[in-house]
């Protein structure tokens, strides 16, 4: 899978306000062009925002926690996100990451040619993205927007 765009370490910049801005397709972006959220007053999220649940569950929860809170395995994704672009994460769940010192041995494993995260990394970074500024809760949104079709379209390309 290529990764266009990623970045390294320290180089990205901070993210941007995760209002969104722009809708293209069912995919809500701020200002910057980064993925983002949209959830409307009755609480009913976008369909990235649910998938991104269902994937960050899936593939995530064991180490980084419910809802991103964190564990003894994984940091609090929900903060990390607060400091953490788009190009970051992508780079950082594509390559892995490790972080190994005196007091820790932290290891994140590279998911690059995983699909069931790679395919979904949009997804799952909008829905941490809403966890950092808690516009949703840990638990499973309880209202979602239908499934646009280019996200099938492109779920359909990728999974392939």
């Amino acid at each position: 899978m290529l990764l266009a765009g990623t970045s390294g370490p320290g180089r990205a910049d901070a993210p941007a306000d995760p209002k969104a801005v722009k809708s293209e397709a069912g995919k809500f972006l701020d200002a910057k062009g980064d993925p983002t959220f949209k959830v409307t007053a009755n609480g009913t999220v976008d369909f990235y925002t649910f998938q991104g649940y269902i994937r960050y569950t899936a593939n995530c929860m064991q180490c980084h926690g419910p809802g991103g809170q964190g564990s003894s395995f994984g940091p609090a994704l929900a903060n990390s996100l607060k400091t953490t672009d788009y190009d970051q994460f992508e780079a950082i769940v594509a390559n892995g990451k490790k972080n190994v010192n005196a007091a820790q041995d932290l290891v994140m494993p590279a998911f690059g040619v995983n699909k069931n995260v790679m395919c979904y990394i949009e997804p799952i970074y909008v829905y941490l993205r809403a966890r950092s500024v808690d516009a949703i809760g840990p638990e499973r949104p309880k209202k979602n927007e239908p499934k646009p079709p280019e996200f099938a379209q492109q779920e359909d390309a990728c999974m392939k």
